[in-house]
């Protein structure tokens, strides 16, 4: 994450499932408790200001891959209205008929109204949930994601993709391919992040990441279902 009048805001994923990826602005993530993440900083109480930002955005989307991802360092919910209208007119007009987003497990209720939005205009919806761990004392104890529920099948439910963050001290081989595996068995696609040095007290351990370079990455960078990024701004925003 680099400071945050500096962002880059538009990209393009070129390889696997290609398609255009935007950085907006919003509100702010509702929960804020994560002790590994500052994204929660990208933020602007001011949903016109926010709107203004987001428009200059959506503007470089072109729609040639026909597939869109919207993040916004946070969950859906936290953009205004104005801009979600504009998402979807963008999808209208650039003939988009994927769309991407992201939301907080504590916002799954908000997803079937999104989905109906879209898919009124025959635009598929996949929604992507921070998980970071299937561990869930670890992942609730440690990192203080806010889920409270164990299942990887209930809470797949409500989303199709879902984000892993390896890099912790504690992690092993075992445990993070046990995650691996798991996000596969539950959702259609799996993004790695290897957690990388911010502002807050939680630090990545070269340890574990190491482990997971030698042992699992040639194991899974091929497959066409898995995102690794090892850079938190591999996807070109940021």
């Amino acid at each position: 994450m680099t400071k945050k009048d500096s962002l880059t805001r538009y990209s393009e994923i070129t390889v696997k499932n290609k398609r255009e990826i935007v950085l907006l602005r919003g509100t702010g993530c509702k929960w804020r408790r994560c002790t590994f993440c500052d994204y929660h900083l990208d933020f602007h109480l001011d949903p016109d200001s926010n709107f203004a930002l987001n428009r200059n955005v959506l503007k470089q989307v072109t729609g040639k891959y026909g597939k869109l991802e919207v993040i916004n360092s946070g969950s859906f919910v936290d953009l205004d209205e104005q801009t979600v209208r504009l998402i979807l007119q963008t999808c209208i007009e650039k003939q988009i008929l994927e769309i991407h987003f992201e939301c907080h497990w504590m916002h799954r209720d908000a997803v079937p109204a999104l989905r109906k939005t879209f898919e009124a205009h025959g635009i598929r919806v996949k929604l992507k949930i921070g998980v970071e761990t299937f561990d869930a004392p670890y992942r609730e104890q440690v990192l203080c994601k806010g889920i409270d529920e164990q299942s990887p099948a209930k809470i797949a439910a409500c989303f199709d993709e879902v984000c892993l963050l390896f890099g912790f001290d504690g992690q092993t081989e075992e445990s993070m391919r046990y995650d691996i595996e798991t996000g596969l068995a539950n959702f259609e696609r799996v993004c790695i992040n290897i957690m990388v040095e911010n502002t807050t007290k939680i630090k990545p351990d070269a340890s574990v990441i190491d482990i997971f370079m030698r042992t699992l990455y040639p194991v899974y960078a091929g497959n066409e279902r898995i995102d690794i990024l090892l850079n938190n701004t591999d996807f070109g925003v940021g």
